[in-house]
């Protein structure tokens, strides 16, 4: 039988276990990363895994591959989140991460992601040639975990601790918890849940056991997937912030005192102002990807900064962070990252970031959304995945690009700007429609900005009608 191709996406490669997620496809994986970084003379290695099914196997799976090329892995004790193998590459002074995760993809995943020495993504470039080095052939004669161990070929790192000591050393900690703000935090059964217990142990903690099933949720920290913490803040005056993560604690969710959810862009924009106004990072740029909200471009126009727009996918945004000074990056999909840290999306960072922001301020999140209002006016985002089939899905992308809508519904068309997808402008810069494929589905994704949720939900509809979906 002809092995599987096995091929990154966006984040590192991912499967169905059991199907094409297999003990031997791992160690297929791993045979290229080892190659790979034995080409580039590495010699060290942190892997970790979440708390998906098998991650425990397939780190030890990975760790004898690399065992038998002399290659150490640096291991924890048990489960850790995405950032915390990322900071543990940079503190440990190794080459390369390992992560076993399939983030916030639904419980029959799991998957393995690369992290460079900086402490983020593997830029594109490395991706890919680990990729071309992954044998067909599955490596045999693997030495057995015990015998690495004996032999220093495994270490074990406590990364979760020393990813709270540089928590400590980057937030005002104790502020946060004698500020008096009621925290509620869902871990959506994922990796971010015993650091957060620890940090934050007042919280109200929701999901914060170990459940590879997620209880049948996929954990992926959006609004409609999180309705028990918004029924918790609701139901309880008391608490004035809601964080969630991912299943390996790389995105963030947020809820405001009322229960409403707060979105990446909205996030995004609070950390610049925070940053800019509040801790005087008054240098640096903002990098965003193509389906954030403009606001945020215009408010570092207003603060004197520089921007750019990247592609989707938060590798784009790694990459410009391992080279140049950043102030704030992100995508809309909840991936964000800041300066003073690694180049990597950190949902456990930038909760408490915000936490930080309302405690230094006495200010309510409505509030300082309220000022960011003030500053850059009212809006409202969303987005639809629309399953269609593959064919539909790329007529439709072509025709977004090379014949592009003069109108959508009753608004005119005034700009259309192609990055990673199509992006139409409607009635000036303040509304907008954007199309975009998903590269691994049969799925379009439709994005949409207008001055509230009953436009938003105009735009999307009139959108999808012009498409025909």
């Amino acid at each position: 039988m002809k092995p599987v191709k096995i091929k990154f996406g966006t984040d590192g490669w991912r499967a169905i276990i059991a199907q094409e997620y297999t003990v031997d496809n791992v160690k297929r994986v791993a045979e290229g990363t080892a190659l790979w970084l034995k080409q580039n003379g590495g010699t060290r290695v942190v892997i970790g895994y979440d708390c998906r099914f098998g991650g425990e196997l397939f780190t030890e799976t990975t760790a004898r591959v690399f065992g038998k090329h002399g290659i150490t892995s640096l291991v924890a004790p048990g489960y850790i989140s995405t950032p915390m193998v990322s900071l543990g590459v940079v503190k440990t002074g190794a080459d390369l991460g390992v992560v076993i995760t399939a983030s916030h993809n639904p419980a029959s995943y799991n998957g393995y992601k690369l992290k460079s020495k900086l402490g983020g993504p593997s830029v594109p470039a490395d991706v890919t040639a680990v990729e071309n080095l992954i044998p067909d052939a599955v490596p045999e004669d693997l030495p057995t975990y015990a015998e690495l161990k004996e032999k220093g070929l495994v270490e074990e790192h406590d990364f979760e601790k020393i990813y709270i000591d540089h928590v400590h050393q980057g937030f005002d900690v104790d502020l946060i918890r004698n500020s008096g703000i009621g925290i509620a935090y869902d871990a959506m059964y994922g990796a971010g849940q015993s650091a957060m217990m620890k940090l934050l142990p007042e919280a109200t903690h929701l999901h914060c056991e170990v459940n590879p099933s997620f209880n049948g949720q996929a954990p992926e920290p959006i609004g409609r997937n999180l309705t028990e913490l918004s029924e918790v803040i609701k139901n309880n005056p008391k608490l004035d912030l809601g964080i969630a993560n991912d299943g390996d604690a790389d995105r963030i969710g947020l809820f405001d005192a009322d229960g409403d959810f707060v979105d990446s862009h909205h996030i995004l924009l609070l950390l610049l102002m925070y940053q800019y106004e509040y801790k005087g990072i008054k240098k640096g740029e903002v990098i965003l990807t193509f389906s954030v909200t403009d606001k945020l471009k215009q408010l570092a126009e207003q603060y004197g900064l520089e921007y750019e727009v990247t592609k989707i996918g938060f590798k784009y945004i790694a990459e410009i962070m391992a080279e140049r000074d950043v102030i704030v990056g992100g995508e809309e999909s909840g991936g964000l990252a800041v300066s003073g840290h690694i180049p990597e999306r950190d949902g456990i960072w930038i909760g408490l970031m915000i936490a930080e922001y309302m405690a230094k301020t006495g200010k309510s999140l409505k509030d300082l959304i309220k000022e960011i209002y003030a500053k850059v006016g009212s809006f409202n985002c969303n987005r639809d995945d629309v399953h269609v089939d593959n064919d539909r899905k790329w007529e439709i992308v072509k025709q977004a690009k090379e014949n592009p809508f003069k109108t959508v519904g009753p608004y005119q068309v005034t700009d259309v700007k192609h990055i990673d997808g199509t992006k139409f402008y409607l009635d000036g810069d303040d509304k907008w429609l954007m199309v975009r494929p998903s590269g691994t589905e049969p799925v379009l994704r439709v994005y949409a900005q207008g001055a509230d949720e009953a436009e938003v939900r105009k735009i999307l509809d009139a959108g999808r009608a012009e498409m025909g979906i």
